[in-house]
């Protein structure tokens, strides 16, 4: 099994990522940021005769690391109650890899890939980080992919999700449920 995290924070070693380093601590996987890829914003040309064209961004390393990989971790931190907006334009980006003629099994393989979803935010993220987690599961749902579970964390300043024990709790245990299917 191949697991991955998508950091989709702006900032680096941010309290998203250190929950997602709790859940894959001491497990082998690939690290993305999409902070640090150019992924340029989707033009909608799915009604059109020629259809979605093909952009000179770094996209394709997403489309690499959703058919190289069965875990994906989607990790964002809670911005204006939604993912932050690097997340959504790399998941506004799947419409056009999902017709993308280049990976014609690129459907057929997400239905396999199991999407696990980390956020955290500092106004009442388990109450109100809900709806995000509503919208990736309509979007997994849409993808047909297998969205087994999230984890909200509570936090403001820079590693103050070291002190959210419930978030810690749950990654430790997702931590030991992933590397048990490790073995």
């Amino acid at each position: 099994m191949k697991i991955a995290s998508i950091i989709g924070s702006s900032r680096a070693e941010g309290n998203t990522e250190l929950l997602a380093n709790e859940v894959l601590k001491d497990i082998k996987h690939q690290k993305v940021y999409l902070k640090d890829l150019s992924i340029q914003p989707i033009e909608d040309l799915r009604h059109t005769k020629e259809g979605f064209q093909l952009i000179d961004d770094d996209y394709d390393q997403i489309v690499k690391v959703f058919m190289e990989n069965d875990v994906i971790i989607f990790a964002t931190p809670i911005y204006w109650y939604t993912m932050s907006g690097l997340m959504k334009n790399m998941i506004d980006r799947l419409s056009q890899a999902i017709r993308d003629e280049r990976y014609p099994q690129f459907k057929e393989r997400i239905k396999t890939v199991e999407a696990i979803v980390i956020a955290v935010g500092g106004d009442e993220p388990r109450i109100k980080g809900l709806p995000l987690i509503q919208q990736f599961r309509y979007t997994f749902d849409f993808l047909n992919m297998n969205f087994s579970t999230y984890i909200l964390g509570e936090a403001n300043k820079p590693g103050d999700i070291l002190n959210d024990s419930q978030a810690l709790s749950q990654a430790q245990f997702l931590n030991k449920s992933l590397a048990a299917q490790l073995n």
